[in-house]
């Protein structure tokens, strides 16, 4: 029964994020969500069917970044940190959705959209910055299904926007 014991333990140090909540690895990430803003035309932020929430697209909010295109006006990484600001805005609507972020079952799928040079080809590596930011918040269940893909322009001059379709624990 030790070796059971001292076999648990391991597992759960080696993988901490299954031992906290979403909510408590923001904190370890020092990550405080920001109050979610209205929409700006006729739609809404998300809209609920079953047990499937649907986020409408998101910019960065919650820090510094830089407007303008990936490859001209901003490096990968800082169309990557706009993406994992983008993450804190979508994360900030889904707690609004559901109260609480530990009824998330499943990330199941992302669009991430990088306003991008027409010789552009690293958007994937753009957009990583709102993956691995799902992953590090929802462990396994961050892991989705995803495209990343260029755009001409975004709304205000936003290097990325994401959209994404949650699973959730009825």
């Amino acid at each position: 029964m030790k070796r059971f014991y001292l076999i648990l333990g391991l597992i759960l140090f080696s993988f901490p994020v299954l031992s906290q909540s979403p909510e408590d690895r923001l904190e370890d990430l020092g990550i405080t969500l920001p109050e979610v803003s209205k929409p700006v035309a006729n739609y809404v932020k998300y809209v609920r069917t079953g047990n499937l929430i649907f986020l409408a697209g998101h910019g960065p909010c919650g820090g510094e970044f830089k407007r303008g295109k990936v490859g001209q006006d901003l490096t990968v990484e800082e169309g990557y940190d706009a993406a994992r600001l983008a993450g804190v805005c979508v994360l900030a609507t889904l707690k609004d959705a559901i109260g609480d972020l530990s009824k998330v079952k499943r990330v199941v799928r992302v669009l991430g959209m990088v306003n991008a040079t027409d010789d552009f080809t690293d958007h994937s590596k753009v957009i990583n910055g709102f993956s691995d930011l799902m992953t590090e918040v929802f462990g396994e269940s961050g892991k989705h299904a995803r495209a990343a893909v260029g755009m001409a322009s975004l709304p205000t001059n936003i290097p990325v926007e994401v959209e994404m379709i949650v699973e959730i624990a009825e």
